[in-house]
């Protein structure tokens, strides 16, 4: 049985999807004024395994992931380089699907964008103040009042008071109370704006999503998932707008995805502190990050450093090694099968990856014994270790393709591999010594099997 860490309960629970056999799941996705970095990544790749996972389990899937294109940043961005909103923010949202097609991210079925969605956006918040939840203030602004919502605070599990007495002086004096957050904003001169009953302006952002979900999924849908930043106050504010306009429970199970940190602080702009993905894919190949994202569970933060990238290129050469020269079996065998239990075990265990990746270990030790044993399991376990290691979105490509990589010098690689083993032939240990290193300079690692020697970069 699926059973999935819900944020707002604290707990792991059994999944109760309210179509049988389906999942509605909308994630909130990037602000588009600058290059994604790898906290970004790592949302993108935990989403992307949970939805492969729940496909391959049976499930039929419906995944939405928004794109903000509308916003104080992309505005502010805008400005300072002197370019149409328009222009930047389809320039970002480019980089993005660059980044996560580089990463073997699938795309959503649906990504909704905000300025799309203006229409949904304006009778939303015509719904809230038509049930005295939003109230529109003499600055031309309309605003969300918390203080009629019961049930604020729930999801993040914050305290009001708390909350109150640490609110910063608000400059916009019009709003009832320091949290009450904007739905809608007046137009400034020179920004883009809508007409609307309340005058030409344009959606605060949490309205945005709330908007677009119920656009794509109904009013109430299975999941609703983002980066663990997006907690308070994002998405306790969409969960309080949506269901004052609605009368009904806004989502059923909310996921949150942990922060990648640097030197235990979190990952961010404002700290300055962050990679983008670009920078990564310069120094590690893609599926080397995929990896050492998936290494730690989707819910703990994770340290970015040189040596976990360095440990999750090993972990990967490992996986492919052991596939290496072994054709794909259409049968499974019974010992095969019981990885495969175990692999779904864990997945269904709140999407553990860590166990998972752990079976796919003990499954590669059963390869390499089979193999070495000729043992008839051989190429179904190899062909299990394929097929369950897809589903993480690892291991697709072939097994020299990634372990001796596009070498533009493969055609010498394997001339001196050739020489070298003619040279041990003619038992001239000196000269298979010199065209050794003369391989090793060039950043490749030799073994020596009973079948020939095979290579890969180092």
């Amino acid at each position: 049985m699926l059973q999935i860490y819900n944020s707002f309960t604290h707990q792991k629970e059994p999944f109760k999807p309210i179509r049988p056999g389906e999942i509605s799941l909308y994630v909130c996705g990037v602000t588009a004024y600058d290059y994604c970095h790898i906290g970004h990544a790592r949302v993108f790749v935990a989403f992307d395994v949970i939805v492969r996972f729940l496909r391959k389990s049976g499930w039929k899937v419906k995944y939405v992931c928004n794109i903000t294109d509308i916003d104080d940043k992309i505005i502010k961005r805008a400005q300072e380089n002197n370019e149409p909103i328009d222009t930047l923010t389809q320039r970002f949202i480019q980089a993005m699907h660059d980044d996560a097609k580089a990463l073997n991210v699938l795309r959503p079925d649906e990504e909704p964008r905000a300025t799309a969605h203006i229409d949904g956006i304006v009778a939303l918040i015509k719904q809230l103040q038509a049930n005295q939840f939003a109230y529109a203030a003499d600055n031309g602004d309309v605003y969300f009042e918390v203080a009629k919502y019961a049930s604020y605070g729930a999801l993040s599990h914050k305290d009001l008071e708390q909350l109150h007495a640490g609110a910063r002086v608000e400059v916009v004096s019009q709003k009832h109370a320091s949290l009450d957050f904007v739905l809608w904003k007046k137009a400034k001169p020179e920004e883009p704006h809508w007409p609307s009953p309340w005058g030409e302006g344009r959606p605060g952002w949490h309205i945005e999503c709330s908007a677009m979900s119920m656009a794509s999924l109904g009013e109430t849908f299975d999941i609703h998932g983002g980066g663990a930043d997006l907690l308070f106050p994002h998405h306790e504010n969409e969960r309080a707008q949506s269901e004052c306009a609605t009368g009904k429970p806004f989502v059923n199970t909310w996921m949150h995805v942990g922060f990648v940190q640097v030197d235990k602080e979190k990952m961010s702009k404002s700290l300055n502190n962050f990679f983008t993905i670009r920078d990564v894919l310069a120094q590690y190949d893609a599926e080397v990050i995929r990896y050492f994202l998936l290494a730690s569970h989707y819910r703990s933060p994770i340290n970015y450093a040189k040596e976990l990238l360095e440990q999750a290129k090993s972990a990967l050469e490992r996986l492919y090694t052991a596939l290496r020269g072994a054709p794909m079996a259409e049968t499974s065998s019974n010992s095969a099968q019981a990885f495969q239990t175990r692999f779904f075990d864990a997945m269904n265990d709140d999407f553990n990856t860590p166990i998972a990746l752990a079976v796919l270990f003990e499954l590669v030790t059963a390869v390499n014994t089979a193999r070495e044993t000729q043992h008839s399991d051989y190429l179904s376990l190899a062909s299990m270790l394929k097929e369950l290691a897809n589903i993480l979105g690892i291991l697709e490509r072939s097994p020299d393709a990634y372990l001796q990589g596009e070498q533009e010098d493969k055609t010498e690689i394997e001339a001196l591999i050739k020489a070298r083993n003619e040279a041990r032939d003619g038992k001239n240990w000196q000269k298979a010594d010199e065209i050794r290193q003369q391989l090793t300079n060039l950043g490749v690692v030799l073994e020596d099997t009973a079948k020939g020697t095979i290579w890969r970069k180092a």
